[in-house]
Parts: C-alpha cells; structure tokens; sequence
C-alpha cells in the first residue's frame, strides 16, 4: 500500500511541476483540473480558474475568436490539435505566448469525454520567428537597394538615347542577365568623335559585380577619351588595353571599336577592330550576311596586342549588327543561339528600320531562353536608309 501511495505522490509531483502546463477541460472550455506550472508561469490562482473560468477566456480577443472558430471545430474532428500558437493573458495583464496541444480523451471509461491541454512556452521561439521576419524584411530592403544600385549602375553604361549619326539609322537593346538584380560587364556607346567622324563601341568585361562595374567604367571612358588621338580604331583598343593593364583594375574585356566617317563613294565607311570580340554581322539588301573584322587579342591580359582594322563602305539598305556574345551564347539546354542562327535572323529582317531589327533580334534571343536570359545582352545595329 505504502508503495503506491509513493508511487501515486511521485505522479502527483511529476503533473503539477512537469516543464510544461496541463489542463483538463470540459468541452465548452470549462476548467477542471491545472496544474502548478501553469499557475506559475501565468499568476493565477486555482481557486480561481476552477471556479467556472473557461480556456478561451484566458486568450485574447483575437485567439478566443481564433480558438472558437477554428481551434475546436478541428478538435472535434480530427481528436487532435498540435503547435496551435496563442497568447495567454497572465493575472498581471502580460500576454504569455505558448504553443498548445490538445486532445479529446474520456475521463474514465464511459465517462464523459475531456478536452486534455498541454501548454508550452514559446517566448523563445515568438522572438526568434519576429526576429526572423523582420530579418527577412531587411533582405527584402536590402536586395531592392542592390537591385536599384545595380539598375543605376548598369546605366551609366549604356547610353539613355544614342545620339543621331548623319546618314544612318542606329537602334540598340540592352537585357541584364537573370532579374537584372546585379551589375553585368557589357557596356556600348556611339558618339561624335570630331566633326564628320563619329565612333562606336561595344563590349564585355569579364565578370559581375561592382568590381566589373570599374572596370566597364573604365573601358567606356577611356574609349571617349582616346577616340579623337588615336590614329585608327585599332589604335583606340590598343590604348584601351594599356588602361586595363594599370594596376587595379585586375580584369580583362573583350571590345569592338568602329570609325564612322563618309567614304570616297559618298556612303558611311565603316572601320572596324576587334579585341576579342565576336565580329559584327553586315548584312546587304539582299539578304547576304557575312562578318566584319579580324580576329583580335583579348584586352586586359597582355601587354602587346595584336589588332588590326577592316574598312567597308556601306549602301543602300545595309546593315550592321553588333552584338555581345550574350546573344550569339544564348542557350537552351545545350543548344546554342549560334552565330548561324543570327546571320539568318539578320537576313530575315533586314527591312525593318535600326529599332526593328535591334528589337526583333533580342525579342527572338529571349524567347530562345524562354525570357530568362543566362547572360547580359547588349545589341547595337546601323542601317543605312
């Protein structure tokens, strides 16, 4: 007898000071048992809570709503109810968040059956699932900054409006890679050089980032400054190549330069040299397509470069498109865009206008990467009228 009344005291301590709160309750809420952990963790007294106080009264307005509406109805569904979060109002008036388990249990065999709640603090867990929104709410802040850096960025390296070069239409296309949410290396520009001559510059820093950023800042800058001494295009990437080699600037880029000027037949001469860079596609009325340019070093890497010029004058109707290797690169799957793909693109519509052909190029270009492009694109086309 002795042993199971120890037995019975043992239990009786273990339910009043167990880690966390139990309650019996009558289906309607009504509270019928507590033990001592619950009184202490909320300041009430049992007298108190026995006498007629239901559960839902111990919640604030909206968790009673939430425990009337939602709470019991799934009790008495599924006999079960797990992690319910809630907080409880304490005798002081202080709100206690706890999780809460409960389940549909007859008292005894045949007896009428008992709601049996078990509560859990949770400050530790609300704080830290706060801190967690408001920590995914920074990240939010933090990547709609980097998003709009990255969109200033990216502008100052193309040009809002590329200015009007006598006798030829000029259309451009730039798509950041991915959601556009950080700085790309490609970079293009046309402007006025001297009277009558103009440039042209596109090109591809290896690499994303802010790091890239100076460079592409560099590059494009540099091509300004250079245009009106240098003695040809090849010239201009030459001293372009001597930039990126200064200490700092630890990157390399591929670049084409093109002169623009009028040639001894009366239509624009085009001279054109390459660093590295895919070569622009001319394409005539016609619909013949063929490159423009030699094959040159990469710029950033050496010292001696080797780089040569190309001269062509246009007519009527021609065409030349410049592009980065985001568009010749493109890929769906393990199939590329191709440069092939492109040339009969180019010749498909070769009768639209500069904006025609630039928009219609990187509409396709997309549409191949069902509109997520893996890499920056950047198009510059000329046209003859």
């Amino acid at each position: 007898m002795a042993g199971t009344d120890d037995e019975l005291a043992r239990l009786r301590t273990l339910y009043e000071h167990a880690p966390c709160g139990y309650l019996s309750l009558r289906p309607d809420g009504t509270i019928t048992r507590v033990n001592r952990t619950f009184l202490d963790w909320t300041g009430h007294r049992a007298e108190d809570l026995l006498g007629g106080t239901r559960f839902q009264e111990l919640l604030p307005i909206g968790d009673r709503i939430y425990y009337e509406t939602h709470f019991t109805p799934l009790l008495t569904m599924q006999g079960e109810v797990r992690e319910i979060a809630v907080d409880l109002r304490c005798a002081d008036g202080e709100r206690l968040p706890v999780l809460v388990n409960s389940t549909l249990h007859p008292e005894e065999p045949g007896g009428p059956a008992a709601v049996l709640v078990s509560v859990f603090q949770a400050t530790d867990r609300r704080e830290y699932e706060r801190e967690l929104l408001h920590a995914r709410g920074r990240a939010r802040e933090s990547e709609a900054r980097v998003r709009q850096l990255a969109e200033t960025l990216q502008r100052s390296f193309i040009p809002p409006a590329l200015p009007p070069v006598p006798c030829l239409e000029v259309g451009d296309a730039y798509r950041p890679a991915g959601a556009g949410d950080e700085v790309g290396g490609d970079f293009y520009d046309v402007f006025e050089v001297s009277p009558g001559r103009w440039g042209l510059v596109l090109g591809d820093v290896c690499g994303k980032g802010v790091e890239a950023a100076v460079v592409t800042s560099l590059a494009r800058h540099t091509v300004r400054a250079v245009a009106a001494e240098a003695d040809s295009p090849a010239g201009v990437l030459r001293r372009l190549n001597s930039s990126l080699l200064r200490p700092g600037a630890e990157r390399f880029c591929t670049a084409v330069y093109a002169g623009i000027e009028r040639g001894p037949g009366g239509g624009p001469l085009l001279t054109v040299s390459l660093g590295g860079h895919p070569a622009p596609l001319l394409g005539t009325a016609a619909g013949e397509v063929r490159s423009i340019g030699r094959t040159g070093d990469l710029l950033g890497v050496f010292e001696d470069v080797a780089l040569a010029d190309e001269a062509v004058e246009l007519r009527s109707g021609d065409s030349v498109l410049f592009f980065t290797d985001g568009v010749s690169e493109a890929r769906r799957g393990r199939e590329l865009f191709g440069e092939e793909r492109l040339a009969d693109l180019l010749s498909e519509v070769r009768a639209l206008d500069a904006d025609g052909i630039t928009a219609r190029i990187a509409d396709r270009v997309l549409d191949f990467q069902d509109g997520v492009p893996r890499d920056d694109i950047a198009l510059v086309t000329l046209k003859v009228p």
